[in-house]
Parts: C-alpha cells; structure tokens; sequence
C-alpha cells in the first residue's frame, strides 16, 4: 500500500513538474523574435533532457555526465567543424576558452564568441532545471516563478516585435494548474491530514483542470473594454529614443538607409550566402559619395545603364587598365529569405551569370550592379561571377600626381564642419607629400590616437552635432561606420577624392580546396560580416579601398620593390594580414565584422596561440581523470560521513540526527543491508545489529522512534546519540 501511494505521489510532482517545464519555455520561445538565436529547437531539446534528468534524480555524476555531454554535442553541431572529441576539436574548445577568458578579463564583451555565449546560455538552462525543481517539487513554491514570467511576456509583448498574445494564455492556464496542484499538495502532505482516498486516485485533478480550462476560454472569449487610460508606451519610447548618448539598439546587416549612421547593436549571425572564391576580398555592394553631417547619400538619381558586352563591363572595374590583373571566377549562393537586389561582387568585376537568365544594369556614381528581368528589379538566388582581381602597386601609389582632370569636386565635397576637422587632417599630413603617404597617415591614425572599436554605448549625434567631428573629438569610440566615414571627411578636407563603400567582408571559410580547379575555398558571410570601408581615387590608376577600422585588414593586394621601399607605408604592404578579433555592426548601415579565424573557425595551424595535440596526451589525461573519478566515487561515503559527522555536531536538536539516522539508512543500504518497503523500521534495526554484531542500531532507532513519535529529546541524550552513530558509522565502514 504504501508503494503505491509514493507512485501516486511521484505522479502529481511530475505533473508539477512538467508545468514548470512548459512555463520555462515561454521565456524560450521569445528568442527567435528578439535575438539573433539560431538553432533554437537544439536549446529546447536540451532542456527537454535537462529536465527529464532532474525529475528522475539520478545520481549526481550520471546527471553531471547526461547534461555535460549534451550540452558538449549542441555546441558541437552548432559551431564546430572539427570531428567529434577530436584533438583538433580539443585544440579549438582551448583556444576559445583562452580568448573569451582574455576578453572576460579585458571587459572587451563585444569580443566574446557565439560559441562562447551559447555554451553560457546551454549552462544557464542547466541550473534552471534545478532550480525549477526545487521551487516546483521541493518547496512547492511556484508563485515567484509564474509571476515573474508574465512580467516577462508583458514587457516583451509591449516593447518588441514578439506578439505575446497567446503566451499569456498558455502561461494563464499553466499557473493556475500548477498553483491547484502544488497547494493541494502542500495541505496533502501535511502530517495533520488523513486523506489516503484522496491521496490514492486522481480523480481530483480533472475537476482542477476543467475549472482552470473552462475559466481560460471565458477570459478568452469574452467582450473586453477599450482601454480606458492614455498608452503610455509611445511615450516611453520616443523619451527613450531621444535619451541623448547612445540612440536605439540595432541589429547588424545590410542596409539600404545610410542617411542617418551611429548608436548601438546587436550582433546577427544569420548566414546570409556562401561564396566559392579562390581568396579574400570585399564583396562589394555600393559607394556613395553625399555626407550629410549625419549620414551618407547618393547624388545618383538611378541612372543606370545595361551592360550588354565586355567594354560596358570595363566601367564597372572602378580601377583603370593600368593596374596588374589576375583573371578569377566566383560563385555566389544565397541562403534562408534574404534578398538583395544588387549584385554582391569582388572588385574588378568583368562580367555575371545566373540561370535566370537577367540583365544587369550598371549605376557609374554608386557603382552598384542591378539585375533585372522584363524591367523589374530582382534578387537573385544564385550566380557566377567573373573578374579581374588587382594587385596594386605601390611605387605607382606613391608616385600619382594630384591632378584629376575627370573628377570635379564632387568626391571631396563636405558639409559646413567645424573647423577643427579640417585642422586635425592638416595637422596628421603635414610631414608627408604624396598623396598615398597622406591617405596611409589617415588610415592609420585612429589605431594610435586613443580610438575604441566599440559596439555598444555607440552615441548618435544631436541635431546640431556632426557625426564625423563626434566621433574625433568627444567619443572616440565606435565601429567601421565612424571608422570609414571619418577617413573620407578627413582627406576631402585635404582636397582628395574619397568616398564611402559598403558591402560584406570575405566571411568564415568553411571548406578548403573545391571549384573546378581544387583551388577554390567555400565562405559562408552572414549578416555579422556587413561592413563599410574608404575607397581613394588615384590619377592613372583609379578607385582603390583602404581600411581603417581598428582590428580589421585590408584583404586587397599591394606590391612594392623591395629596394625601393622607404616611407610610411612599404613595411605594411609586405607583412601579413594581422587577423582581426571578431566583430558586430549594424543593419541600417553596411556593418560588419571582419572575417577572420574566430573561436569557432577551423584550426589554423599557424596561428601563434595553437595546442598541438596527440592522440598519446589525450588518452593519458582521460586514464587520469578517471582514476580520480574513480576513486573519488569508491570513497565518496566515507568523505560523506565526515561532513555528516561535522554537521552533527554542530547542529543540535533533532533535526542534525534525523538527517544523520537517514544518512546511516542510506549508507546501509549501500552496504548490502536493504530496508525493504514492508519492513518496520525495529525490524530493519534487528538486521542491522546481527548483520554487525552490535546494538547501537536498535538503540538509535529507539531513540529516533521517540524523538519521531512523543518529541522527546535532550542535549545529554544528543551527545549519547551523536556517539552511538559515529561508532556505528567506524563499524560499517572498517
């Protein structure tokens, strides 16, 4: 009789539990409307393993390997190419850990990696199961949690994109289930209360349940009031929009609007396409060339023309004949919902293909590339593209003149800015001639001048303020929008024709050596790989990009004669591509963050921070662990013991004893001497002392029927008990 009342017991608490479970959910289900979360089905699944694991209460170090491990294969499908628990998969979980913990210590949050970030909320899921457990099994206590996840759909609901509509229904009915059951439970439970019958069927639950369901439907259902008090959330938001330092959050991508640049972001890994390229470079979108004093424009009214044959594609090389060339071919794949409706492509662009079979109209002021199909504008799924990727050199950079006699100002055209613009550019050339040497001054200015790339807490100007003069001289923070567009001011002002490109960042490399000619890498950009750089015009040779965010490189090619290298520039043409820490940017404008070995890229064996591995180590360091494992579980009684003695003889009164007599069952039990669910506790005690040959158990259990059943217990009666049970505790244990 009494098994089956715990098995009637066992089911209510997991009925408990299970509402808690689906409850934890509704602060799940959110993410993919209000994050850039991917793969959100592998986090609810784990959870689902998480918490059938806590209800069933396994023991610790089988719990400890189910949800550890779990929590190892969702990162591992998630991020990391590198075989299953493989030396190069141990080697890139190090050089992860190492980075993340670097950027912890550095306070650089920006810098930390989804990797890293999903394995925090992987752990934080973890601990709610248990916690979870303890409020809604344990203590029964499920009114914090089910408050607390309806402040927190209400505030989703009425702040962001999420429609929390539904939600609230479904958590409505779950709280009030799990509040029925948890405090019949409670009053169940109760020494003072007999209600075996009760206890024993669970015909009361249907009743619970058709009074919470049918009140459900009413609520539901019934004919509201209009809203009787003035919405105060517009309010809330335009006085939150226009707080002054820092605008709104945005999400990183690209964008068409530029026309008003800065605030913060949130980071977007959502792939966007896959390119098959044989090296890195920009995949250029557009450049326009209006600043505003707050953002960037295009003077082109949509003039495009058809490219119809190679000599109309030779104006979409924005470089001139004259620069060395070396013929490539790309293919361009997009992915998910994503549509652009301009080609995506590599500099020196000679010609395009897709099975669509459109017309591909060219725009000489933003450079942009439009195809087209019976006149309308489309986006294609996929394409190839065909160019001439250029090697620029630098003895023909440094030695161009000033003179553009097919540009008038319209690429050094700048708003009224302050005057201390125009000085700092003086003042940053004014040991240099050439026009190369000036513009690679610029460019590296910001990274010894007290600059911060920063994601977040990114000001937005006020209505009398410039962008650009914000970002030199009263912030000097922010990313490769300030970076870029303080770059193309700063060299107007010298009279040099720059202006501002955007597009995507070659992106992480996926697979090595594909293509036709098995020389062909396979890139996957995603929306965190937006980004804006300068480009510089240069008589005789044309447009060429410069990069000078902080942490990016510029991935276009610069050759000079070794012999004849002297200046500002030749030592960074030659040496190799510094690889930039990982970045976010934002949508409304072309953000991006460089591609580069991240934490989750494949391992580069010759990255300076690299952990070779063999075979031989790993299995050294596992036969270790383990034996420790091991013989940490063969002693784990007798370390419990102690801790248990400790406590004992701290805490007295009855309670140190009862969890001491339950600790010496348990102990027994373990031994080989089982109590039986049928078996009287004197009984059980009998047992025990022919087992061992003594009478301390049938003295204890004595002792604890008394203090159990009449409350009677005294500090001298402690201290024989305390006595009693660590002799016991000697015997059983050797």
């Amino acid at each position: 009789m009494r098994s089956n009342t715990d098995q009637k017991t066992s089911f209510y608490v997991a009925l408990l539990y299970l509402c808690g479970f689906f409850l934890f959910l509704e602060w799940l289900y959110p993410l993919r409307d209000i994050t850039d979360t991917a793969g959100l089905s592998l986090f609810v699944m784990y959870a689902v393993v998480c918490f059938t694991v806590s209800i069933f209460q396994l023991k610790w170090w089988v719990s400890f390997l189910i949800k550890g491990g779990g929590m190892l294969v969702v990162l591992n499908f998630l991020f990391v190419g590198a075989g299953f628990l493989s030396p190069e998969w141990f080697s890139l979980l190090l050089q992860d850990a190492m980075h993340n913990l670097s950027a912890l210590f550095g306070r650089e949050w920006y810098a930390l990696t989804p990797l890293f970030r999903s394995g925090l909320f992987l752990l934080l899921i973890w601990l709610m199961s248990y916690l979870l457990h303890y409020w809604f099994v344990v203590m029964k206590r499920v009114l914090l949690f089910i408050l607390l996840t309806f402040i927190y759909l209400a505030v989703l609901d009425t702040f962001t994109i999420y429609d929390g509509g539904m939600a609230i229904v479904r958590t409505f009915f779950l709280a009030f289930v799990a509040l029925g059951m948890a405090n019949l439970m409670k009053e169940l439970n109760r020494e003072s209360i007999r209600v075996n019958r009760v206890r024993k069927t669970p015909i009361w639950i249907l009743p619970l349940i058709g009074v919470v369901l049918f009140s459900t439907l009413v609520g539901f259902a019934a004919p509201k009031l209009e809203p009787q008090w003035p919405d105060p959330v517009p309010f809330i938001k335009s006085t939150a929009e226009n707080a002054g330092y820092g605008g709104g959050i945005q999400k990183v991508g690209y964008g068409e609007d530029d026309s008003r640049l800065g605030g913060s972001f949130v980071q977007d890994h959502t792939p966007v396409f896959e390119a098959v390229a044989e090296a890195d470079h920009y995949w250029h979108i557009e450049s326009k060339d209006v600043y505003t004093g707050k953002g960037w424009e295009s003077s082109s009214g949509g003039g495009y023309s058809q490219l119809d044959n190679s000599s109309d594609w030779e104006i979409a090389r924005t470089f001139l004949p004259s620069v060395e060339t070396e013929a490539r071919e790309a293919e361009v794949e997009f992915l998910g919902n994503v549509s652009i409706e301009k080609l995506v492509h590599p500099y020196g662009i000679t010609s395009a293909y897709s099975y669509d079979m459109p017309d591909f109209f060219y725009d000489v002021e933003t450079t942009a590339i439009q195809p087209r199909i019976n006149g309308e504008d489309v986006s294609l799924d996929r394409y190839s593209l065909f160019y001439q990727q250029p090697t620029f050199s630098l003895d023909d950079l440094r030695e161009a003149g000033n003179n553009d006699p097919f540009l008038d100002d319209q690429y050094t055209r700048l708003p009224d800015m302050p005057d201390r613009v125009g000085e700092l550019a003086e003042e940053i050339t004014e040991a240099f001639d050439t026009r190369y040497e000036k513009v690679k001054a610029v460019e590296q200015y910001f990274g010894a001048n007290g600059f911060t790339y920063q994601t977040t807490d990114v000001p937005v100007p006020e209505e009398d303020e410039d962008y650009v003069d914000q970002f030199l001289f009263e912030s000097k923070v922010g990313y490769c929008d300030n970076y870029s567009t303080s770059m193309v001011v700063l060299l107007r002002s010298l009279d040099i024709p720059a202006r501002w490109a955007k597009g995507f960042t070659s992106g992480e490399i996926k697979d090595h050596n594909i293509g036709q000619n098995g020389e062909q890498d396979l890139y996957e950009v995603t929306n965190a790989n937006a980004h804006s750089w300068v480009e510089v015009y240069f008589p005789e040779i044309g447009w060429v990009p410069f990069e000078p965010t902080q942490g990016f490189s510029n991935p276009t090619d610069f050759q000079a004669e070794l012999d004849n290298s002297s200046g500002l520039e030749q030592n960074d043409a030659l040496e190799a591509p510094e690889q930039p820490e990982e970045r976010e940017q934002p949508e409304q404008d072309v953000e991006e963050e460089e591609d580069t070995e991240t934490a989750a890229s494949p391992v580069n064996g010759n990255d300076s921070f690299s952990f070779q591995f063999s075979w031989w180590y790993i299995v050294l360091l596992a036969i270790i662990i383990g034996v420790l494992l091991y013989i940490a579980y063969r002693k784990r009684f007798r370390w419990q013991s102690k801790l248990v003695a400790k406590k004992l003889d701290r805490t007295a009164g009855p309670q140190g004893f009862q969890d001491a007599y339950h600790f010496l069952i348990k102990l027994l039990n373990h031994r080989g001497v089982v109590k039986h669910p049928d078996q009287t506790l004197r009984e059980y005690a009998y047992e025990v002392d022919k087992a061992y040959q003594t009478d301390d158990m049938k003295k204890l259990t004595n002792r604890y029927e008394q203090m159990l059943y009449k409350n009677e217990y005294s500090e001298a009666q402690g201290q024989d008990l305390t006595q009693l049970w660590k002799d016991l505790i000697k015997r059983i244990l050797g």
